[in-house]
Order: C-alpha cells, then sequence, then structure tokens
C-alpha cells in the first residue's frame, strides 16, 4: 500500500517530537509522597523527597538535607531552600522510564533521569550540635 504525500506529511506532524514539560499539577500527582533518586550521565546524584504542600527535602546523597519548597512558574518547576533562596528552575518531562529533569539555568545544560523512587523517606542527619 502506498501512502499519498499529504498522509505522508499529516502523520509527520502528529508525531511526537518529544515529551511536554509537566505542569505545576502534574508534577505534583507524580511526585507527592514520593522519595526520587536522580542519576546525571549513569552515576547518582541525588534525591529529593516530595511532601505534602509543595515542600521538598533534598540531598546529594552525604546525609546532608536541605528543606525547600518548589512552585511551578510557566513550563518550569522552581525549588528554593534553606540555604539557597535564589530560585533554582527545571523543565520536567514524563518519559517511559521516569522523569528527565532539564536545569534552565546559565551556562551547563544539566540533564537528571529518574533512577528509583520509594515511598520511604531518604537518610538524614540530624542537626549538628556543640561544633
Amino acid at each position: 500500500m502506498r501512502l499519498s504525500p499529504v498522509t505522508l506529511i499529516l502523520g509527520l506532524c502528529a508525531a511526537p517530537l518529544g515529551a511536554a514539560p509537566l505542569s505545576g499539577d502534574a508534577f505534583d500527582a507524580y511526585t507527592n509522597g514520593k522519595t526520587l533518586y536522580f542519576n546525571e550521565g549513569g552515576e547518582a546524584y541525588g534525591a529529593e523527597r516530595y511532601l505534602p504542600g509543595r515542600r521538598v527535602e533534598w540531598s546529594f546523597l552525604d546525609g546532608n538535607c536541605k528543606s525547600g519548597q518548589w512552585y511551578a512558574l510557566g513550563q518550569s518547576i522552581c525549588f528554593v531552600y534553606e540555604d539557597r533562596p535564589d530560585p533554582q528552575c527545571w523543565e520536567f518531562e514524563a518519559t517511559k522510564n521516569g522523569l528527565r529533569a532539564t536545569f534552565l539555568g546559565t551556562g551547563e545544560t544539566t540533564e537528571l533521569y529518574e533512577a528509583e523512587q520509594s515511598s520511604d523517606p531518604m537518610y538524614c542527619k540530624g542537626p549538628e550540635v556543640g561544633v
């Protein structure tokens, strides 16, 4: 069966070119109550626990955890943390293997990939006392 050029063009136009960034509501529905572990270039990068009320805890997997919150800004999801109040904005896309996050800052592009998810909290050390 031969397809007409018009059918071929319409088919190509309808083909997905890439997943659309998740909206704030879709991101919240996917992440709320989970701990997601992220890789960069096949190596462990960090983990984030997503809590009710768009609150988060981030760790570079060293036991040091930072509390923060996230908010939607256009097609991006922005995070602010207790030790870093300037927004860190990312675009999140749902893929067949989990989330892909692309940092929207200046300089090099950072892409993180969801490696694992859990309903358990991540390991966080207690506060430093007597220092």
